[in-house]
This record gives C-alpha cells, structure tokens and sequence, in this order.
C-alpha cells in the first residue's frame, strides 16, 4: 500500500505494453481526422470567466437581537426584529443561550419552537441553496434528547422527525454541530417560506439560517440535460419541482476548501480521507491553468479541485480506487463527479481509460477524461443517479459505494484512473423526479441496406437522435431521444431513404470492431458507428448468414436497438 500526501511531485503512471504506444498513438490520430474535434472557440482563455455573483445573499443569526459578524467576516441578521420573522416572534417562540461555551456565530444563540413556526424570505425567482446551523446542546430547560421535528419549504418536504442529536451523534468523525444544506427552486412571484414543525410532545430549535441563490442549471438541470440511472435503460431528469439534500461535497485528494474560497456560493469541499477504502492510492497536487468552458464554467468547482487529485499509482493493477459513503435507504442519488487531466504523460484519448462502478454496477465502461473535456487542463463533469433500494422498509443506513479500475479492454497506454471533486445530494421523495424509458420514442429514421461478400447482410439504421458528437464546436448538450426499430419491410419516402456501401460501414464501425457491439439479436450483432465525418451517431446491424429466423419480433428489435449513452470511436 502506498500513499502520498500532498506534494507537488507527480508520481509516475504505470505503463502497459510499450510496444502498443504507437500504434494506440496513431489510430487515435487517425480517428482525429474522421471526427469533427473540438474548436479554439470552445474553450478561449481569454474569456472573463469569473466567480459567481449571488442575486440572494442572506444570513440569519436565529435566537439573536442584534445583527453579528462570524468567523469568516460574514454579516448575520438578528432575528428578533428581523423582516424575515413573523410580527409575533416573541410570543410564538423563545430565544436561548447555549448551556456550553460557545463564542462561533451563529451556534452562541438558538431560535426555540413549540409549535409550528414560519420564517419568510423575499427572494428572486430560480434555484436556492438552503443552510440550516444546529449545535445541539440543552438550552434553558429543554433536554436536547427530545428535539425531534420536520421542516417543510414551500411545497417540499426536507427534513421528517428529525434529531439533530441523534445525527450529530452517529457521524464519523466525531463532530459538536452540523449544517444540513438544501437546494430548492422558487417560482416567480413566490415568497421563500422555511417552517418548522415540532413533533408532538417535543420542540424545534434552529441556530443560523442561510439562503443563496445559485447559478440556473447548475445542479437542476431540466429536461436538456439527462442523467444516466445506473443499471437501467433508463434516464433521470432533475427538473424545477426537485428538491435536494447535499450530503458529501469532497475536495478529493486535497484539503479543506473554505466557504470564502469556494465560488460564490460558499460550499464547503471536505477532504475524501475519511471516506476512502483501505487508504489506497495517491493523492497530489500541481498548480496548473484551468482552461473553463461553457459546461463547467468558474462557479462549477474552485480552482483548487481541480489541480489535486486522489489516483492510484502503484495500486493499480491490485486494488480498485474505492470511496464508501452512509446514505439512507429507500431514496434516489445523485453523485456529481469532477474530473480535469493536468498530468504531464496524460495529454491525448486512449491515455488513460476507467471503468467508474457505483454500488457494484457499473456506471461509466469507458472514462476517458481527455475525450469528454476535449484538452488538458479543462475540467469536465459526470453525474449519475443510482437508487439505494430499502427491502425491509426500515430505511436504515447503508454504504454507498463508488470505485473505480483501469480499463484494460481498451488498452490504455497508463493503467491508471483518477477523480477530483465529488458530490453526493439525496433526492427528495417528495420532489418532482422523472424517470424516462429509452425504449419511446417518435422520432423518424433513415434506412438503407446493402448486401456484401456474398455472405454478410448489413441493415443500417441511421437515427437522427443523438446530440451532435462531443467534438463539434458547439458543445451545448442535446436531449437524446431514443432509437426507433425498423424492419426492412417499412416503406420510408426517398427523402428519408439512404444507401451505405459496405466500406462505408466497415469505416463507420473501425472494421465491425466488438468494443463497437451494443446489442445482438437472432439476426446478429448491433454495431454502433459515426458517419458524416462522426457528426452522426447510427445502429448497424450485421446479418449472421447462419441465422435461421426471419423478420425479428418487435420485442427482439427494441433490444437490438435499445439507446446506448456513450460516444464511442476508433482508438
């Protein structure tokens, strides 16, 4: 087991046959040429590129008469008298003294609710985060033991007889207070309600409420921006009805990330030490320029995230690069992964590819971070969504695992993977999350089909579903639709229709290459290709002259032909 704490030194990657460099080299030049690439107008280092810039900004010091400074020189509004409290705060509720030693705003004093109580936000329209401060110790009186309430915002649900004792006690490390961090979305002409409702015979107690507002599409990204379910043929849309709860946000592979030098919106990133595996791994740093983008502009990460990194050195070939993560069964899960290459050996596609494994199902077959970003040193995220199932209906706490391996199928130069940044946010059962089934959809094909080697019969589905290839200047993302099985038979007018040659579709598939096999059925293999100099991605199916079947059953077609996620091209 090797570890290496923060340097400056890059470890050295760990090579695969030597003698496949160049010839790895030359077909991923090769197919360079084949595909339309990335433009200079994509990423432009000239761009004023800056920090985000909050249109809501408040902090409530609850519990308080007077207005406060914290630690990091952030101004807190008392809530005594505060346009964001009910008229009749004091005859509604009670304020409270810690009963230990507490000098840090906003934990020195507490806002005590025996009934249901309501704070009112004037805000803009969009998506906010929510911070809620609780240091939960006796105040007055009140044993902390039985606080138990829920909180509701607008139309969501956050939190259901929740203890902050009983949350602060069972997290690992040990810690005296917490901040639970929500993202919802505010509709025009709506006001930002936070209440808080007591379970009966208990009390509700809050110390400091946060409200920022948050960039549009940055984490609810609306029906333009599918997400991948792991393990289904099927794809999450996180739009303006869904409510999130943060969880994990890790600076991975480096250290604390303060909120003042988070971008705008004074996220904290923790460290990943405490959630790693057995400790494998490297972890470094190399302060290098961050070219951003569109996609991942300034506010998406600091800086920082992306110039450390957790890899796996050595380990490679022995251990997964593996993170575990308690979550609350019986909810949905999204995890954001941040990803920039700044190595100095890792410059081109085919460099270094991984397999990305959320609870034991795979994720992501093929991450190649130099493919999705276009360059060096411009960062690229992923999200996925998994459901951790709850089969005793207990909703207990389980391990939420995400691993990762080099993958030696494609034959990498570096057998090797890395992460930057990691985000982990609990869907809300209560939230407006659709699921989308691949296998609908009404969009029109064009079909052509050509017979060759007088023995192989290819049909080639050409849809016109997939966003433009991830090379093309405009890198703005596309909804995909899903592909439509057609037979032969289907009378299509001539406008729709196209012929192949058969040197075209061995072009198309790198020679009917298997990393290219998407699907198979009783005719034969399903071949994924690019044609238009790779601006469009098509279904071609490979007639097996040992078959005996005839025309396929739709049930067979809708799985030769089912929606693939991925890009793939000749390495």
């Amino acid at each position: 087991m090797i570890k290496i704490s923060h340097h400056h030194q890059t470890p050295s990657l760990p090579k695969l046959n030597p003698m496949l460099i160049s010839t790895l080299q030359l077909s991923s030049f090769l197919c360079l040429l084949l595909s339309t690439t990335i433009t200079a107008a994509a990423v432009d280092d000239n761009s004023p590129w800056l920090p985000y810039t909050p249109t809501d900004y408040i902090l409530l010091d609850c519990g308080s008469s007077s207005n406060t400074t914290d630690a990091s020189l952030r101004s807190w509004y008392g809530d005594v008298r505060s346009q964001f409290s009910p008229s009749n705060i004091e005859n509604t509720s009670s304020n409270a003294i810690s009963s230990k030693s507490v000098i840090q705003v906003p934990y020195k004093t507490s806002r005590i609710f025996h009934s249901q109580f309501t704070y009112s936000f004037p805000v803009s329209a969009g998506p906010k985060f929510i911070r809620l401060y609780f240091y939960p110790v006796n105040y007055s009186e009140l044993d902390i033991t039985n606080s138990f309430f829920s909180l509701t915002s607008n139309d969501y649900t956050l939190l259901n007889n929740f203890s902050a004792f009983l949350t602060v006690s069972a997290m690992k490390p040990a810690v005296a207070s917490l901040i639970k961090e929500f993202i919802v979305n505010v509709r025009d002409n709506q006001i930002l309600n936070i209440t808080f409702w007591p379970s009966p015979n208990s009390y509700a107690f809050v110390n400091g409420i946060e409200v920022v507002s948050m960039p549009e599409n940055l984490y609810i990204r609306g029906n333009d921006h599918p997400i991948p379910l792991v393990s289904e043929n099927q794809r999450f849309y996180i739009d303006n009805n869904s409510a999130l709860e943060t969880l994990y946000r890790l600076n991975v592979g480096g250290n604390e990330v303060s909120i003042t030098n988070d971008t705008g919106m004074f996220r904290l990133w923790s460290p990943d030490d405490d959630y790693t595996y057995e400790d494998y791994g490297f972890t470094t740093h190399r302060d290098v320029a961050i070219r951003y983008r569109k996609e991942t502009p300034p506010y998406t990460a600091p800086k920082i995230i992306y110039t450390t990194t957790r890899t796996m050195g050595n380990d490679s070939l022995r251990h997964n690069l593996t993170w575990r993560f308690p979550v609350d069964t019986g909810f949905y899960y999204l995890l954001r992964l941040h990803f920039c290459e700044i190595q100095l050996e890792v410059t081109l596609e085919n460099q270094r590819v991984f397999i990305i494994y959320i609870n034991n199902q795979t994720a992501e077959r093929r991450a190649d971070v130099i493919y999705w970003s276009g360059g060096t040193g411009i960062p690229v995220f992923k999200d996925y969504v998994i459901m951790v199932t709850d089969p005793d209906g207990r909703r207990s706490k389980q391990d939420l695992w995400l691993a990762m391996y080099p993958d030696l199928h494609f034959r990498p130069v570096y057998a090797d993977a890395i992460l930057k940044g990691l985000e982990i946010f609990k869907l809300s059962e209560t939230a407006g999350v659709k699921k989308h089934n691949n296998k609908t959809s009404s969009f029109p094909a064009i079909i052509g089909s050509v017979v060759g080697g007088g023995s192989i019969l290819v049909l080639i589905f050409g849809f016109l579903i997939f966003r433009r290839r991830r090379r093309v200047k405009d890198l703005g993302s596309k909804k995909p639709k899903s592909w439509i099985p057609l037979s032969s038979g289907l009378s299509l007018s001539s406008d729709l229709c196209r012929r192949f040659s058969l040197e075209e579709m061995k072009s198309a598939t790198c020679n009917f290459d298997d990393s290219f096999v998407i699907g198979a059925g009783g005719f034969g293999n399903v071949y994924k290709g690019h044609i238009d100099n790779g601006a469009t991605t098509v279904a071609i199916k490979r007639l097996n002259p040992s078959s005996n079947q005839g025309s396929t059953s739709s049930k067979q077609r809708s799985r030769c032909y089912r929606s693939y996620d991925t890009s793939m091209s000749c390495r």
